[in-house]
């Protein structure tokens, strides 16, 4: 096992990156293993920065995704270093080791560095006391860094850094793949664009890229979908203030196509947040009577705020699909877009907190609320529409198994499939629907499943 190629911290300006930003991460991953999502830990983080460390926000975010990207293999390896258990009360000086190991495991950094650093960083939380200790830990890895990685390497457990509950669930249901997906969930997720082309051609989009420095390629098969050779921040990114461009995997780009709305046509998007599949439909059809729903206001602003950008007009409403008598005005919808609420273990490269936040109790509750949103959502669908259920799940009994069990249960839904080249390109077929794996053509992992409403049998 091999430490990831990152830029050293001598590429950050002045040198070695200051203790202040491991502590930075650490506060990140602490509120993680609290409960907090990361996106929120990084995010009031990054609030609470004095201006001095502005320049390090890149080096703290790789090192807080990065150390809960490889819990499951850190924490092991940490307790098994320390002679006594460290106390609750002192979640952010754990997280601190967890982010030291990271460094010295995964990252190019200078091992003294990292070491000094981190040490340091022990003074900035306030745990002055926990210097000898943090040193003392680190330098002992160091030292039998050859030791741990031979461990590493014959302990599939701590070598992918999966919960157990879900490798064993990821081997059950893809028994020839689960090693790639396991691997494609401990990589760095591209940072994909999608384009849009009622603003501006790919091919012209990919030319402002190149004009600014900014590499680049389409990606086949979905034609408004481009991945950066290298991320960058979306506010450097050409037109992004004025819409021409949205941050979105390609997987996910694929809703927009296969609903094939037509002008004039009534569309929901059922559970919406934050906008970005609703937002395609309009880009490529501004014509479409397009409802963005969704059950959270604060996440709606998210939603206006997309539209906002990119100068879209669809309607915007809260509500809970589960309850339409809540929000529906009795008019029947031509297409239904379900992106359902799911375990989220398609995008686990994404977001790496989902190895922390998720449990196996939770798949059956999750699938309890799928079949509860598609018997509310079907009676809203006019005769001869189609309902396009979606989610970023890799587990069967979200998506395969969810599918059959509703079309055995509704006599008047018919599975149809779409007509789409990247899904028979990319996906295998998965019961009445398509799975996208995790990392297949650098993509996430997504299920899609169309059904069509026909005349009920007598």
């Amino acid at each position: 096992m091999k430490p990831e190629n990152r830029s050293s911290t001598s590429a950050i300006p002045g040198g070695r990156a200051p203790a202040a930003a491991r502590a930075a991460s650490a506060r990140a991953v602490a509120a993680v293993h609290q409960g907090r999502s990361l996106d929120a830990a990084l995010a009031e983080v990054f609030s609470a920065l004095p201006p001095a460390l502005a320049g390090e926000r890149a080096l703290i975010q790789e090192m807080a995704y990065g150390t809960l990207r490889w819990h499951f293999q850190l924490l092991p390896l940490l307790i098994s270093f320390l002679d006594k258990p460290i106390k609750e009360s002192d979640a952010d000086l754990k997280a601190l080791l967890m982010v030291g190991f990271y460094q010295l495991l995964h990252m190019r950094v200078a091992p003294h560095a990292a070491v000094k650093e981190t040490v340091e960083a022990a003074i900035v939380l306030k745990k002055d006391w926990a210097k000898g200790m943090t040193n003392a830990v680190l330098r002992r890895l160091l030292r039998e860094a050859e030791q741990v990685r031979a461990r590493i390497d014959a302990d599939e457990n701590l070598a992918l850094a999966h919960p157990a509950w879900l490798l064993a669930r990821i081997k059950t249901a893809w028994p020839d793949d689960w090693r790639a997906i396991a691997a494609a969930n401990n990589a760095r997720a591209p940072l994909t664009l999608r384009v849009h082309l009622g603003k501006i051609t790919r091919a012209a989009y990919l030319a402002r890229l190149a004009a600014a420095g900014i590499a680049a390629h389409a990606v086949l098969e979905v034609d408004s979908a481009l991945t950066l050779e290298s991320p960058v921040a979306v506010e450097s990114l050409p037109g992004f203030a004025s819409g021409e461009v949205s941050v979105q995997d390609a997987a996910a780009q694929l809703a927009g196509a296969l609903l094939d709305v037509r002008p004039g046509e009534r569309v929901l998007d059922a559970c919406a947040a934050p906008g970005g599949k609703a937002a395609h439909i309009l880009e490529r059809v501004p014509q479409a009577a397009l409802l963005a729903l969704d059950v959270d206001a604060q996440r709606l602003v998210r939603v206006r705020e997309n539209f906002a950008r990119l100068g879209l007009s669809g309607g915007i409403a809260q509500g809970d699909a589960a309850r339409p008598a809540d929000w529906w005005d009795g008019r029947p919808f031509d297409h239904i877009l379900l992106d359902a609420p799911c375990s989220a273990t398609g995008v686990i490269r994404r977001h790496p907190d989902i190895r922390l936040h998720r449990s196996a109790a939770d798949i059956e509750r999750v699938v309890a609320s799928q079949a509860r949103l598609l018997n509310a959502l079907w009676p809203l669908l006019a005769s001869g529409g189609k309902l396009l259920y979606v989610t970023c799940s890799i587990l069967p009994e979200e998506n395969a198994l969810q599918m059959a069990a509703f079309l055995a249960r509704q006599p008047d839904a018919q599975a149809w499939i779409p007509a789409q080249a990247a899904l028979k390109r990319h996906a295998r077929p998965a019961g009445t629907g398509f799975q996208i794996l995790p990392g297949c053509a650098d993509m996430d992992g997504f299920y899609y499943a169309g059904v069509t409403k026909i005349a009920a049998v007598a």
